[in-house]
């Protein structure tokens, strides 16, 4: 994020209000895809018009064509670089008219392409309460530095990793007994909580941003 962006003061409006039609929100995933699933077991307010992953193998994606979800599974090494990628993503959402990009599991960097495209509207879920232990294996590395307590980051993206503003947090206990398994398993209980009600509650609400803080046009957080 500038110094500009910083010192300025941006509301994103609400998108949502009773008696209209869901907004459409497209999910990015690239491994299982159990945080993308339950994105689209609590569609309400929004709904999951289509996935992206770029690993076309991924279990994933096999889940969402079940669903009768549009599907874009594609890797990037079949483009010539990461803009031409971006841009074929970009071309086959195009016709679904997604409001919000939802990362959930979507293991690659989100280049300027689409970053251009969703200005602060692409929502990242990380397992571990930032800014400690961004990038991959989070829960590894929240083992290995001996912490007490872990947890979920829903943040918005910019074009670092897991450096985007925070909008919402949940902890979660790390126990003397944990291997990486055990707490990863309790982190994505927490998470497929969290992440449709935050969700759902920016499209209600809409949020402001200023500097790096985040708040909800409303005060307080989602109930999960």
């Amino acid at each position: 994020m500038s110094e500009e962006e910083r010192a300025e003061r941006l509301e994103i409006p609400p998108e949502w209000h009773p008696g209209a039609e869901p907004v459409p929100v497209a999910v990015f995933a690239s491994g299982e895809g159990s945080n993308a699933v339950q994105l689209v077991r609590k569609e309400g307010v929004y709904r999951v018009v289509a996935l992206v992953s770029d690993r076309p193998e991924a279990p994933v994606v096999r889940k969402f064509r079940r669903l009768g979800r549009a599907v874009f599974a594609r890797s990037v090494r079949d483009f010539p670089d990461k803009a031409a990628f971006e841009e074929a993503i970009l071309a086959f959402l195009r016709p679904f008219a997604p409001r919000w990009l939802v990362l959930a599991g979507y293991m690659r960097l989100v280049g300027p392409t689409l970053l251009g495209a969703y200005p602060w509207r692409i929502l990242n879920l990380h397992p571990a309460l930032l800014p400690a232990f961004p990038g991959k294996d989070a829960v590894g590395q929240a083992l290995a530095y001996g912490v007490k307590v872990t947890g979920t980051t829903v943040h918005l993206v910019d074009q670092g990793v897991d450096t985007g503003p925070i909008v919402a947090q949940r902890p979660v206990d790390v126990r003397p007994t944990d291997t990486p398994e055990t707490l990863a398993a309790r982190i994505k209980r927490v998470e497929h909580r969290l992440y449709p009600a935050v969700l759902s509650r920016i499209l209600r609400e809409g949020l402001v941003l200023e500097g790096r803080r985040v708040r909800f046009l409303r005060e307080g957080e989602p109930e999960t």
